[in-house]
């Protein structure tokens, strides 16, 4: 073997899971959190399919590898580039899928189109293992390592290159691995140079204008969906963008327009026009209003949170992500003696300077959770900001998205920052009936009842026409601050939902519902005996979310399905209205695809001998089917949960894949040395005991700097990524020592990549009803299995 082939191999990697990753982000901008999900299965999907090609046509593989290799390599990146360009140019609107055809169509071509790069590159890899099994391991391992420093790259690249970027870059990567294969060739074929030729062209000159500050070429600019808050607000007269921006986990925009004026549960006594502001877009999405400077403050007392610093003047306040700032300047102006600002995003910083710049502003650059657990100080008011923008809870369009701000576990880490006069104020969008206001009231009782408090007489929560406000404490509320708070409300227009000693008379006054539901919903929830039944017949699942089941936006019932079913197509929401249910259409998706482009081409094969021998070695085909299931039931759980951890998902994404697949190449080129039942026997321990020792080390460690928490992730999971390498080059290793075991290489790659397709989605699926930690131990049950198959199979050295 022409030890050459490998670096082809992990260029071609390295340029496919920087695409991957990078679509997801690009997808989470365009469209919404659902289509990252959809990426990743359309990556492995294309996986799948070219070992079902190898194995329908074995004479692909013949011939001069290098010159098969090259061509594969152009075809990737020219698949890369393809896709990218008909996705965003022919966008796929969600929200009129369910009474247009055409937009299953475009559904299905795009689904086709992400899956072609995936598809060459795996052929790639596919026919090396195939031609060469017994340099299994080490083509394995070169190929993980491509693909490890395809996530460092997917963390680095978009501060430099944007998100747009990025996607011509893993193209340049392809048509680089496709010049070195050339170049090992004797005869160059002409039309292979020519098409490299046109490769460099389509990427070369835009990676250079962007890295000397230019804004790359019209033709691949990223076509938001006109449901974004950018599209919408770019609609207005006036409209334009004043700020553009990507780092490696965000996109940021500002833009200036006459017609924002954005003051969410302004009361309806304030009379004058607000003032303009300019609107702050993270990911496109969840507007929020930046203050211009020397703009008249007038409304600020009429907001529903000042009267927390009427409660406590000079307050030393802290923000927990202040994005365009309005709770920082009502805290200013409200006389607070200094606003501490803890920010994860610097961009946002940037981007708001008038704000963040102030003298008596503190801002922190870290995530909620990190800077919580390790702060020393306490204040007398801890804000929560509402960071996203109204979306009606029944389109299910935010379901998926972790938020690791609401849950109990977080709610408990700002009560410990609280003095203890000191004030939690919480504020979450009204819907009808009542969802993220309840869910967060539900969050507060728990947490103070895990802290020991009693919590009837420690909450108030008042609604205004399109807004819910929390207060908590640590003390219970005296007199004298329910009297100001009455007077407040009464003389704002807001409703009382919950006070210590409130009557049902007193509530659902100024903002009319046809019942009290939030007073009757809080007085429910604070009855411990009461509070399990009205949980499970309330319409919506308002139970409280927690580190190990972070969707804060997840109210789906099974006991919604018959209405949501009526009323699909009649709304005017994603999926029309049935966005709960987008995670099951995709599994049924890539179940059919997976069907129709692997399991069909065997049934079509029946008469020929390779089906003879899978259906022999059925427990072979099941064992490396297990092997794909389990290792996404372990990636997908990781990384959501060190979400929490590194605070971001691009970041969780980029480390986690990192380290389980460099170390996974390591185990795929060392680990023969490893008794394989020995791997199985740690795999399955170690996913057992995780949920338990994760928790464990976050509460010890996630007080430390961000580099030494990401240097503790990969060190946390080098010893599963290590295990995990080594039983699918173990396998193909007995395979090469069975009868006819080789004619199944190609199978068991298409099987492998197949179940890993599913696997991705029904991790997202499991982790959404049961939590993060039954998606682990469905991983180690998978493991289980696999490790009996190879131990009482063919597989089992002998």
């Amino acid at each position: 073997m022409d030890k050459a082939i490998y670096p082809v191999i992990f260029l071609l990697s390295a340029a496919s899971l920087l695409f991957e990753v990078n679509q997801t982000r690009l997808f989470s901008v365009a469209q919404f959190y659902h289509f990252a999900f959809m990426i990743i299965s359309m990556a492995l999907l294309g996986y799948g399919i070219s070992g079902t090609w190898l194995a329908l046509f074995p004479s692909f593989g013949q011939g001069v590898p290098m010159k098969r290799l090259s061509q594969l390599s152009l075809a990737g990146g020219f698949g890369m580039l393809f896709s990218y360009l008909l996705s965003n140019w022919l966008p796929f609107d969600s929200f009129s899928i369910a009474w247009d055809f055409r937009q299953a169509v475009i559904l299905c071509l795009h689904l086709v189109a992400l899956a072609s790069p995936f598809f060459f590159t795996g052929l790639a890899t596919g026919m090396v293992l195939e031609r060469f099994p017994e340099v299994a391991g080490k083509t394995y391992s070169y190929n993980l390592a491509g693909s490890a420093l395809g996530c460092l790259l997917a963390l680095g690249l978009p501060s430099r290159l944007g998100g747009e970027g990025v996607v011509v870059f893993s193209g340049m990567l392809s048509a680089l691995a496709g010049v070195w294969a050339i170049s090992r060739l004797k005869r160059r074929p002409p039309v292979v140079l020519g098409l490299t030729i046109v490769l460099f062209m389509l990427t070369v000159p835009d990676i250079s204008l962007r890295l000397t500050g230019g804004e790359g070429w019209h033709l691949y600019r990223l076509n938001l969906s006109p449901y974004k808050g950018l599209s919408y607000v770019l609609r207005t007269p006036g409209a334009e963008v004043v700020y553009h921006r990507w780092n490696s986990f965000s996109r940021v925009d500002v833009v200036r327009s006459p017609n924002i004026r954005s003051l969410p549960g302004l009361s309806t006594q304030y009379r004058r026009i607000p003032p303009q502001q300019d609107g702050l877009l993270v990911d496109g999405d969840d507007l929020n209003g930046i203050i211009r400077k020397d703009s008249d403050l007038s409304f600020i007392p009429y907001l529903p949170s000042a009267v927390v610093y009427e409660l406590r003047p000079r307050a030393e306040v802290l923000v927990l992500e202040g994005r365009g700032g309005l709770d920082v300047i009502t805290a200013q102006a409200m006389g607070a003696r200094r606003v501490t600002v803890v920010e994860a995003n610097p961009l946002i910083v940037e981007a708001a300077a008038e704000v963040y710049q102030a003298q008596e502003i503190q801002v922190v650059i870290d995530t909620d959770r990190s800077y919580l657990r390790r702060a020393e100080q306490t204040f007398d008011v801890v804000v929560l900001t509402l960071t996203s923008s109204y979306h009606p809870v029944r389109s299910g369009a935010y379901s998926l998205a972790e938020d690791y701000r609401y849950t109990v576990e977080a709610f408990e880490d700002m009560l410990r920052v609280l003095n203890q006069d000191g004030f939690l104020m919480v504020a979450r969008w009204e819907q009808s009936p009542p969802s993220e206001s309840l869910r967060a009231f539900v969050l507060a009782v728990t947490a103070l009842e895990r802290s020991g408090l009693e919590p009837s007489s420690r909450l108030a929560m008042w609604r205004g026409y399109n807004l819910s406000t929390l207060l908590v404490k640590k003390t219970p509320f005296k007199p004298a601050e329910l009297d100001q708070i009455r007077r407040f409300t009464q003389e704002r227009s807001f409703d009382l939902s919950y006070l210590p000693g409130l009557a049902r008379s007193e509530t659902n006054i100024h903002n009319v519902l046809p019942q009290a539901v939030d007073y009757d919903a809080c007085q429910a929830l604070l009855d411990r005996q009461q509070r399990d039944k009205f949980l499970a017949e309330y319409p919506f699942d308002i139970s409280p979310t927690s580190d190990d089941r972070p969707f804060f936006g997840h109210f789906f019932k099974w006991s919604q399905a018959r209405e949501l079913w009526m009323e699909m197509g009649k709304t005017w929401q994603p999926f029309g209205g049935a966005g709960y249910f987008v995670v099951l259409i995709i599994l049924a998706v890539v179940l059919f695809l997976t069907v129709l482009l692997i399991v069909l081409p065997v049934i079509m094969q029946s008469r020929s001998r390779l089906l003879q021998v899978s259906t022999v070695r059925l427990p072979i085909l099941l064992y490396f089917g297990l092997l794909g299931l389990a290792f996404l039931m372990v990636e997908i759980p990781l990384i959501q949960r060190f979400m929490l951890y590194l605070g971001h998902p691009a970041y969780s994404v980029s480390t986690v894949l990192f380290a389980l697949l460099f170390f996974s190449g390591l185990g795929s080129r060392w680990g023969h040395r490893l008794p394989v039942w020995l791997v199985f026997l740690f795999l399955t321990l170690s996913l057992l005991s995780l949920p338990w020792l994760l928790p464990q080390l976050f509460v010890l460690t996630l007080k430390w700097s961000f580099w030494v928490r990401l240097v503790m992730t990969i060190i946390v999971i080098a010893p599963l990524g290590l295990c995990m390498g080594v039983p699918f080059p173990a396998g193909i290793q007995q395979l090469t020592k069975i009868h006819q075991g080789v004619l199944m290489i190609p199978w068991v790659w298409g099987i492998n990549g197949s179940a890993s397709v599913v696997s991705a989605v029904l991790a997202a699926l499991l982790a959404l009803s049961f939590g993060l930690r039954w998606v682990l131990w469905v991983g180690a049950l998978c493991y289980v299995l696999a490790g009996v198959i190879f131990v009482l199979s063919g597989l089992r050295g002998r």
